[in-house]
């Protein structure tokens, strides 16, 4: 069975793994994890670590366009909620 860590273990990890204060095998025999899941982690650590900051902008981004989605829906809903007030007075039950 593969075993799983959390989201805050793995950042525990790969920042003292970056503190570079200890060695892969040190760290990976503290922490019972194999070395090579380890410079996974750091890797993907590294490799995210310009999103960090990118993300700000993004994110404000997002929130604007999913509100205004948000807005299209809404006004779909009552049109179509109009369409089937109208349908139902019309139509013989």
């Amino acid at each position: 069975m593969k075993k799983s860590y959390t989201a805050s273990f793995k950042a525990q990890v790969v920042l003292e793994l970056l503190k570079e204060t200890k060695t892969f095998a040190q760290l990976a025999s503290e922490h019972g994890v194999a070395v090579t899941v380890l410079r996974d982690w750091k890797l993907a650590a590294l490799k995210g670590l310009p999103d960090v900051f990118e993300r700000r902008d993004s994110v404000t981004e997002l929130k604007l366009a999913h509100e205004r989605e948000l807005a299209e829906l809404y006004a779909e809903i009552g049109r179509l909620t109009t369409h089937v007030n109208f349908l139902k007075k019309k139509l013989p039950s």
